[in-house]
């Protein structure tokens, strides 16, 4: 994981209209077009092999047994299929090649991939930037900016999910540079997208890990908590592919017995990342128990990353809370060594609701982190800000979609820049 990450603090800030940048942008999407044509010769003659292999093998496989493994293979791919179309060069193009530009990416290391997943994330933020950006830069305008412009831009930090606490210091920051001299409104929208970087930055950078990774060798267990229909399982089935694509060895406990067809939904999960799943399928079995034999499981494999599903309960919830305990303690008796992550998973499009979940679970969960899910077109991303500016929450992983690669460690730069995109 901490090889797909650049560094998020960075100064570099995006200019869209840059005759050298636009170069760059097409430079890139030569590159990644010659690539694309080669990957489909590749896979055109993969798919020669299996067909040959499929003609000998089916004497052997009867027609329900072959028609469901091709059902299989096709869910365990759908994703790549999609991640692997380049499309046209277009403005989504241009703007994240723009972005990885800016973070330092040379030429050779851009990726599909990483034009993918900027593409899916300034769309994810669709909804908070109309709401949001649109407003905001007519605002700004051509002008200086003005006490009465800070005045409206609070309004609009607040009516984005960006909580109080944070609104107040880039307002703060704002007016500071105000008395100290005049601001235009380009060097207004740099000054506020450092705020909020800064905002997001701060709880990642006091842990000492800017981005979170197992670590190599080493029994490392990571809880999942959150209420109901957040993505909890789905989350895990995405660290789980994220940790194997990695190169990290993993495994999943199946530790919510508490839902009705939710060690099913990981055992899928499970099956689509490449994962062994530990689990008990007798209705109400002890999450505590299926953890104490995950555990026993991991070590004996000398598995470097446990990913645990918890129970979905609301901060209410005093039984679910203490199965969570009795979790806790059974990680600190039986692996003390481990290193072990507590991440809540938050649903993006709940807004302020998300906060009071993370203050909650952040007294009785014992939280080291927040994934952030369901960026995907319907969202309220400012409570990002406001989850790492109240409950000091870090930010380590956020998802744009359904797909099994949707989900990838927080970049602040690009957060902030798909959120004020204005291409």
């Amino acid at each position: 994981m901490e090889d797909k990450l650049e560094d998020s603090i960075l100064d570099k800030p995006i200019d869209n209209n840059t005759e050298d940048s636009l170069d760059w942008a097409k430079q890139a999407y030569e590159k990644l077009k010659k690539q694309q044509e080669k990957n489909k010769l590749e896979k055109l003659d993969i798919e020669v092999e299996k067909e040959v292999i499929t003609t000998k093998n089916e004497q052997s496989l009867n027609v329900e047994d072959l028609s469901k493994n091709s059902r299989n293979d096709l869910i365990s791919s759908e994703d790549i299929v999609k991640d692997d179309d380049l499309g046209d060069f277009d403005e989504n193009f241009t703007w994240s090649a723009k972005v990885l530009e800016a973070q330092g990416k040379k030429l050779d290391d851009v990726s599909l991939e990483d034009i993918n997943w900027l593409t899916k994330l300034q769309r994810g933020l669709e909804k908070t930037r109309q709401g949001f950006v649109t407003e905001l830069l007519d605002r700004f305008g051509d002008d200086p900016l003005t006490p009465e412009d800070l005045d409206d831009l609070e309004t609009l930090l607040l009516r984005s999910d960006v909580g109080v606490y944070a609104t107040d210091q880039i307002i703060d920051a704002l007016r500071t540079r105000l008395n100290e001299e005049v601001l235009d409104s380009k060097e207004g929208l740099r000054f506020l997208k450092e705020q909020l970087c800064q905002i997001v930055d701060l709880p990642i950078k006091e842990t000492g890990k800017q981005v979170l990774a197992p670590e190599r060798h080493n029994l490392n267990i990571w809880l999942l908590v959150g209420v109901n229909g957040v993505g909890k399982t789905t989350t895990l089935g995405k660290l789980a592919n994220l940790a194997l694509s990695s190169n990290f060895t993993a495994l999943i406990a199946a530790a919510d017995t508490f839902r009705a067809a939710a060690v099913e939904q990981v055992k899928v999960w499970g099956k689509r990342s490449g994962v062994s799943v530990i689990a008990n399928e007798t209705p109400n079995a002890d999450p505590a128990a299926i953890v104490f034999d995950a555990i026993g499981a991991a070590k004996s494999k000398k598995t470097e990353l446990l990913l645990v599903d918890t129970a979905g309960r609301l901060q209410t919830k005093s039984n679910l809370m203490e199965e969570l305990s009795k979790v806790r303690k059974i990680i600190d008796r039986l692996a003390p060594e481990a290193n072990v992550e507590s991440l809540l998973v938050l649903d993006s499009t709940q807004g302020q609701n998300g906060l009071s979940q993370a203050m909650a679970f952040a007294k009785s969960a014992k939280l080291t982190g927040v994934v952030i899910t369901k960026l995907d077109g319907s969202s309220r991303g400012g409570v990002a800000f406001a989850v790492a500016s109240q409950a000091k929450l870090p930010i380590r992983f956020i998802g744009v979609g359904e797909g099994i690669r949707d989900l990838k460690p927080f970049n602040s730069f690009e957060f902030v820049e798909a959120l004020l995109s204005n291409k």
